[in-house]
């Protein structure tokens, strides 16, 4: 979901409220678009229309993400672990615990929880084969309210599955925080049908904008990015900057 509108929506009850909502949407929009700059000045978002990267699933695509390299940008990440302390304090207060997706979330639900000295864990893909054979790693008590840091949503397979283990093992999974979004059509549906809110810092569209503002795309690659976005499986887009 666009984090301006949902900060929007959770403060418009009364005229007061509205303008306190309004201060917040310009105040979001803001932060949407220094994270997209902040992704794109270190290389943690690189778009490339004219030579398409593969997936893993084949898919050709303009657009890679690696956030793992916001971690070695100290004041990249500072703005991001703000932004994620800023996320689940104000659209779940009422968190009891953070938890980290393998192996990407886990650093940023670290960080996170020490600005709003909550406790964490994390989730592994698979429980371990020895020991205690933990897939939840740190403690965890049913019942307890948990939101999940997430680098990344595509399809949201891999956070959804993280959200199904913790609701196993008794958890109230609020929703899930995350860096960015690609906002895919096949990625949203997933999260609605598996009742699962996320909400990120920033998301395609706006970095779209804010790379062609800056100087990493072309004004008229958009339309070809956003046909992306729309169908990633078809690949028209591709021959039509030919």
């Amino acid at each position: 979901m666009d984090l301006a509108l949902e900060m929007e929506q959770k403060t418009t009850d009364g005229a007061g409220c509205c303008c306190q909502a309004a201060v917040r949407n310009g105040e979001l929009k803001e932060l949407e678009r220094q994270i997209a700059k902040d992704l794109l000045s270190i290389g943690a978002v690189f778009l490339r229309p004219e030579e398409p990267f593969t997936w893993a699933s084949g898919i050709k695509s303009p657009i890679y993400c690696d956030n793992r390299l916001t971690l070695t940008a100290p004041r990249v990440r500072d703005h991001i672990e703000a932004g994620l302390a800023r996320v689940v304090k104000e659209l779940y207060p009422e968190c009891e615990v953070l938890m980290g997706t393998s192996t990407a979330g886990i650093a940023h639900a670290a960080i996170t929880a020490t600005l709003l000295d909550l406790p964490m864990g994390y989730v592994r893909g698979n429980a371990k084969d020895h020991g205690r054979t933990n897939q939840i790693e740190g403690r965890l008590e049913p019942g307890q309210k948990v939101v999940v840091i997430e680098d990344l949503i595509s399809t949201g397979d891999s956070c959804i599955e993280v959200v199904r283990v913790l609701r196993a093992a008794g958890a109230e999974v609020l929703g899930v925080a995350s860096i960015f979004t690609y906002g895919m059509q096949t990625g949203l549906e997933h999260l609605r049908d598996a009742q699962v809110r996320n909400h990120s810092l920033s998301n395609f569209d706006t970095l779209v904008g804010v790379a062609a503002e800056n100087g990493y795309i072309r004004p008229e690659d958009i339309r070809r990015l956003v046909a992306f976005r729309d169908n990633p499986r078809d690949e028209s887009w591709i021959a039509s900057s030919r």
